[in-house]
């Protein structure tokens, strides 16, 4: 059974007792028309035979049918049948991916040519081509973990990094999965949207199994692993800087080779496996995997609405209500039709029933009245916070505006924090809410402007600090108490204590060197923070 069929279900499904209806119409019209069975009381059956002239045996389509087609397939219809989930507003469509690319000595093995790192290069741009524009994050490890780029949809700047990349960057040798594993899990702590991680390696060690083991299970619902092994089988030498080879202690060439066992023997830790292949099946094989895990997640996350697919039986309908215009059906059908309809009582729960709700969704009926500028309306419709928010603050309320936003951890969300608390003179709270939705997405050219107006509006320096001692008298005490923490964490704020992803993005922007040198000494730096007690 496929996924859909097995989602399929129907939102509204006591409409689907309409259907006992079209058995009891179809038979008391078939009755009447039956004259044996009519006359069959008051004449012989013998002499009833010869009276009866038999009718030619031609079905032909009767209003009593079009009545039945058309109750059994409105009932489907108002019952809405739904087989996948509604994305909520703003949210991403496209699967986010954190790439993370082994580094290790033995990536310079030869047996594909040129080396085994080139050649997944090659292949993750060829992914970046096919993800057109999802959003893709860069880690690199060896026996350190490092981030490249946190989540981008620029592919230049991608690709320029990507370009840059060799095993001579890494500051410490061997192969650290699970320390890789444990920087991208604590870069992915705050992702609202499922994503998947996908590690480009020749080989997991055997130390890595029981951290991948465990993140799979605490982590299926959330962050899914994919692996494609590079290398071959028969291995290869591996190449030195100065094109020389590895050798051991006796001083023989090393070959690396690719585990095809070890690769395999992933699935029993439900983690899917793949090997670098001459055309793009490979390619294909983790967008479709991507792919499916955020929609699988989104399918099985209950604050998603259904979509009612119900309107699509609208043309079938339609089709058939075509018929009603043949002569001598028009007025006896019609008036028949609609005089069921108002007899019928809605089911459910009648002191909320409209009919508009058969046919529009509450956050249908919401953004009509947005629309027609009816926003109070509007508010009392929407279900979706987001919408509802700013239905509220086109009416002015931004109190409760900022409620309904605070209930979204999405960047649209704090941005629209961001934007109601400036409304309310709250300016320290709204930078930090433009902060939080940077740190979401970035870049936002809209937030980044918001984010500079709104810190030109904060007094600074001396002057700040006398208007505070001026007005601190007439303010309430609980903003006494807030603008003392917001000039507390103003201070310690920000050089100290930067978003890793904020610092990156950062440097990136800032960085007058090659970006292989760059990452050189950033690499260093980071290794010896570890280092350091």
């Amino acid at each position: 059974m496929s996924a859909w069929w097995a989602a399929v279900h129907f939102l509204r499904p006591h409409w689907l007792w309409l259907l006992l209806v079209v058995p009891a119409i179809y038979l008391s019209f078939r009755f009447p028309d039956d004259v044996r069975a009519r006359w069959k009381r008051y004449i012989d059956a013998e002499l009833l035979d010869h009276l009866i002239v038999a009718r030619k045996q031609r079905w032909r389509f009767r209003p009593v049918h079009m009545a039945c087609l058309l109750i059994a397939v409105g009932a489907v219809a108002v019952a809405g049948p739904t087989w996948r989930r509604e994305q909520p507003p703003f949210t991403e469509d496209k699967a986010p991916l954190v790439i993370a690319l082994d580094l290790s000595q033995t990536m310079d093995a030869i047996d594909l040519d040129p080396t085994r790192l080139e050649r997944a290069k090659l292949k993750l741009r060829d992914l970046l081509k096919v993800r057109n524009g999802g959003r893709t994050a860069l880690f690199v490890y060896a026996g350190t973990a490092h981030m490249v780029l946190p989540f981008t949809t620029d592919f230049p700047l991608f690709d320029l990094y990507l370009s840059s990349l060799s095993t001579s960057l890494m500051p410490a040798r061997g192969k650290d999965t699970a320390k890789a594993l444990r920087a991208i899990e604590d870069f992915l702590k705050d992702e609202p949207v499922p994503g998947t991680i996908l590690f480009v390696t020749d080989g997991i060690e055997p130390q890595a199994l029981p951290g991948l083991r465990q993140f799979s299970a605490e982590k299926e619902d959330q962050t899914d692993i994919l692996v494609m092994g590079v290398g071959t089988s028969s291995g290869g030498p591996v190449r030195t800087a100065g094109n020389g080879f590895l050798t051991d202690n006796l001083g023989r060439r090393v070959y690396s080779k690719l585990d095809l066992n070890a690769l395999r023997s992933l699935s029993h830790i439900d983690i899917a496996a793949t090997t670098l292949t001459l055309n793009d099946d490979d390619i294909h094989w983790i967008q479709r995997r991507v792919q499916h895990h955020l929609q699988a997640v989104q399918q099985r996350d209950s604050k998603t609405r259904w979509i009612d697919e119900g309107y699509w039986l609208t043309v079938p309908i339609a089709a058939v209500a075509l018929f009603w215009f043949r002569r001598g059906w028009t007025v006896r059908w019609t008036s028949a039709a609609i005089a069921l309809a108002f007899v019928l009582p809605p089911f459910g729960d009648q002191s909320h029933f409209s009919w508009i709700d058969l046919w529009l969704t509450r956050d249908q009926q919401g953004r009509y009245y947005f629309e027609r500028s009816e926003y109070q309306k509007a508010a009392e419709k929407f279900e979706d916070p987001l919408w509802k928010g700013v239905a509220v603050a086109r009416a002015g309320d931004y109190e409760d505006a900022l409620n309904s936003f605070a209930l979204s951890d999405s960047a649209e969300g704090w941005y629209n924090q961001g934007d109601a608390l400036a409304h309310l003179g709250k300016y320290p709270e709204a930078v930090q809410a433009y902060q939080q939705a940077l740190a979401r997405r970035y870049p936002w050219p809209e937030a980044e402007g918001n984010l500079a107006l709104v810190e030109s509006l904060i007094p600074k320096g001396k002057d700040k600090d006398k208007e505070q001692e001026e007005e601190a008298p007439i303010l309430p005490p609980d903003q006494m108490k807030f603008d003392e923490k917001g000039q507390q964490g103003k201070k310690i704020q920000v050089r100290m204590k930067l978003d890793p992803k904020k610092m990156a993005e950062i440097w990136m922007r800032n960085i007058q060197t090659t970006p292989a040198d760059f990452l050189r000494r950033r690499f260093a730096t980071q290794a010896a923070e570890e280092r350091e007690p």
